[in-house]
C-alpha cells in the first residue's frame, strides 16, 4: 500500500505538494482507494481518498494503529564530513537501517569543509534524500538531517546518551562487549573522515563519555563504516529479528 507523511495531522488530512501530484499523476490512484499515512511520531493512519487532484488530495481515515517499524534504540550518527557526494549514499542508507538523526561533523581530518552557506544548502539536500528514503523503508517518523557541527560540540552532546561509541581504526573494545544484555534505548555513533581521527580526538570523544569501539580488523571506507555500525547495533539490539 501506498505510504506517505502527514505532519500536520487533522480530523480530515490532506496532502499537497508533490506528493498530492505523484498520487494523482505518478501513481493514477482514484477516488475510494487506499493509502497508509503516517503523522511521523510513530502512528500509521489507514485512509481512503474523498476527493482527488494534482494540488490536493483529500482523505477520510478508515483506522489507525501504532507503528511497528521503529527500532527500539534510536541511534544518532555523527557522521565527519567525507568528500564529494558519499554523505548522500550514508544518510540514505542509514535511514534504511533505522538511524533517529544524522548530524554532520567537522573534524580535523575532514579534506572536505564546506563554508556556512554550503552546509546549509547540503543540509537542505540531505534531508529530502533522508524523507525519501524514510518513505521507501516504511519508517514511522522522517529522521532529522542536523546542521554540520565542530568535533567539540559533537563530544559535547554524548553525555546525553546511555552509549556513545567512537569507532577508531587504530583498536577498541568489540560490539559485543558494549552491547551487553542491558536494555537501553539511545546511541550515539561517531565515524570519522577519509583521514580517520587525531589521537586527540579520540581522547577527547572519550573524556565526553565516549567508548572507542571496532569494526573488526579491517579498515572500513567512511561511508561503510556507519553502516556497518548501524547494522550490528541492531542486530545485537535485537532490532533486526
Amino acid at each position: 500500500m501506498p505510504r506517505f507523511f502527514c505532519e500536520t495531522f487533522e480530523e480530515l488530512p490532506q496532502i499537497v505538494g508533490d506528493d498530492a501530484s505523484h498520487i494523482a499523476l505518478s501513481l493514477r490512484m482514484k477516488k475510494g482507494e487506499t493509502l497508509t499515512v503516517c503523522d511521523t511520531k510513530g502512528t500509521d493512519y489507514n485512509c481512503e481518498i474523498s476527493e482527488i487532484s494534482a494540488e490536493c488530495v483529500k482523505l477520510n481515515i478508515l483506522s489507525k494503529k501504532k507503528s511497528d517499524s521503529e527500532p527500539s534504540v534510536k541511534v544518532t550518527l555523527y557522521q565527519c564530513m567525507p568528500k564529494s557526494d558519499k554523505l548522500e549514499t550514508v544518510v540514505q542508507k542509514a535511514v534504511e537501517l533505522g538511524v533517529n538523526e544524522i548530524v554532520p561533523v567537522l573534524s580535523s581530518r575532514c579534506i572536505s569543509r564546506p563554508d556556512l552557506k554550503s552546509a546549509l544548502k547540503k543540509v537542505n539536500r540531505l534531508q529530502k534524500i533522508a524523507d525519501e528514503a524514510a518513505k521507501q523503508s516504511g519508517r514511522s517518523i522522517l529522521p532529522k538531517v542536523r546542521e554540520m557541527i565542530s568535533f567539540n560540540e559533537c563530544c559535547g552532546e554524548l553525555k546525553g546518551f546511555d552509549k556513545a561509541l567512537i569507532f577508531y581504526e587504530l583498536g577498541g573494545d568489540s560490539l559485543r562487549e558494549i552491547i551487553d544484555d542491558k536494555p537501553f534505548s539511545s546511541a550515539a555513533i561517531i565515524i570519522g573522515p577519509e583521514g580517520g581521527f587525531s589521537v586527540e580526538e579520540v581522547e577527547k570523544a572519550i573524556e565526553g563519555g565516549a567508548v572507542a569501539a571496532s569494526l573488526g580488523k579491517r579498515i572500513l571506507r567512511t561511508e561503510t563504516a556507519p553502516l556497518a555500525a548501524l547494522t550490528a547495533i541492531m542486530l545485537l539490539s535485537g532490532n533486526l529479528e
